[in-house]
């Protein structure tokens, strides 16, 4: 039976923990790296009802995207989910922008997604060389306005906002999540950008910029790394039964 210090170590040579941002906290955050592992959840969130679920399917483990402990814990109260994971005696693997980053991660999945071709860096994280930021090309053509709705039709959002910029759009630049502030001028040769998000400040930028920049929701725009990241994991240890929570799920809702 597999272990999740196998499963930490896979993780670790698709997308090395130690590439993420300073900011971040990743890797194994709650349990034991000798626990014996034969079902396990993937998430992009570890929430009460991702552990419950797990909990109920008799997972030992979750792998998720964002951090279940991202600033140092004060107390440890019954029903966060560190709680509930200690409680239930399931641990947590926490890849966060180590996988944004990394060849095959977030990002390359965002590109995919939306249907790119070409993909490749656009702009590197501090001269690592991994892509901050990807461009790809479209198959055809879209106006601004027909280019925010295909975003939204690919992604499957339930509503996005954009700006629209001055050309048509052919050369993509993304993002996943929240990199509103990482959309390069229109020197890098694109002439949209998708991300999850964007401040007041960063749309006029695009606005006087003339790009297009469609924010289309930060687990929109990172939810599409879940599956192709359990497919990966269930072909490397196919004796654990991996699978995507089923109550993961976009926290804002749209009128």
């Amino acid at each position: 039976m597999n272990t999740v210090g196998e499963i930490y170590r896979f993780i670790d040579e698709i997308a090395p923990f130690h590439t993420a941002m300073d900011f971040d906290n990743v890797g194994l955050l709650v349990g034991d790296e000798k626990q014996a592992v034969d079902r396990a959840l993937v998430a992009l969130d570890i929430t009460p009802a991702v552990v419950e679920e797990a909990s109920a399917c008799g997972a030992q483990l979750i792998v998720s995207h964002h951090p279940v402990i991202f600033t140092p814990l004060r107390r440890l109260t019954a029903g966060s989910p560190p709680f509930l994971l200690a409680q239930k005696g399931i641990s947590a693997i926490c890849a966060h922008t180590n996988l944004d980053l990394a060849a095959g991660g977030v990002n390359t999945c965002l590109g995919e997604a939306l249907g790119l071709k070409q993909l490749s860096l656009l702009t590197e994280y501090q001269g690592s060389g991994l892509a901050e930021t990807m461009a790809g090309e479209l198959e055809q053509t879209l106006s601004p306005r027909a280019f925010a709705a295909y975003v939204k039709q690919r992604l499957g959002c339930e509503g996005l906002f954009y700006v629209e910029g001055r050309l048509p759009v052919q050369r993509v630049g993304l993002c996943s999540g929240a990199g509103g502030d990482l959309m390069p001028g229109p020197e890098a040769g694109i002439q949209a950008f998708v991300t999850g998000e964007a401040k007041h400040h960063e749309l006029l930028q695009a606005e006087a910029a003339g790009i297009t920049l469609v924010a289309a929701g930060h687990y929109d725009t990172e939810a599409v790394a879940v599956s192709p990241l359990t497919a990966r994991l269930a072909q490397e240890f196919p004796s654990v039964a991996f699978q995507a929570a089923k109550t993961m799920r976009r926290p804002a809702r749209y009128l």
